[in-house]
């Protein structure tokens, strides 16, 4: 985030709170602040998974100045992103929703759960989300900053935060 121009204060951008339903967490465009649903989350994996998806929000509100409340495809093209870098669509999660599938598997996870997240946040039909998501889908998916990967597990995480490292090094050579 600060490589992005964004400053992050972690007692002012994150917050710890009760929250109802079933939701684990939030990012609020008004404040520029993560909230994490402490009744919500079940253990350190899943509290990483929700701090990851918030971020790529954060992330996305820092460098593209997202319209969260007033275009639909820009909240789409976040949610796709945060889907597809947080590890929402990982195997051993698909495998405890008894999700299963050979083919796609991976994009059709990030689209369904982008749209689940819309509805979530947004009184609107399940065919405008789904429209949405469709529009934004190829170039949003394949928007990987700021990891430049998708870092489906640890190894991989550590392959992006590396590339982030050294990527000054290869800037500087082009």
């Amino acid at each position: 985030m600060k490589h992005s121009g964004c400053a992050v204060n972690k007692e002012r951008h994150f917050s710890c709170e009760d929250c109802n339903g079933s939701v684990s967490g939030g990012f609020d465009a008004s404040t520029s602040q993560i909230v994490l649903c402490q009744n919500n989350i079940r253990n350190q994996a899943h509290m990483n998974r929700v701090v990851t998806h918030e971020l790529v929000h954060a992330f996305d509100h820092c460098r593209a100045h997202v319209n969260w409340f007033t275009d639909v495809r820009h909240l789409a093209c976040s949610e796709v992103r945060a889907a597809n870098l947080s590890g929402d669509c990982s195997l051993v999660n698909e495998i405890f929703r008894l999700h299963f599938g050979l083919k796609q598997h991976h994009q059709n996870c990030v689209r369904d759960r982008a749209i689940l997240s819309i509805l979530a946040v947004r009184n609107i039909s399940k065919e405008v989300a789904q429209k949405a998501v469709d529009e934004v889908f190829e170039s949003c998916f394949n928007d990987h900053e700021p990891f430049g990967r998708i870092p489906h597990n640890k190894t991989y995480a550590r392959y992006a935060h590396r590339d982030f490292q050294n990527r000054d090094r290869y800037y500087s050579n082009i």
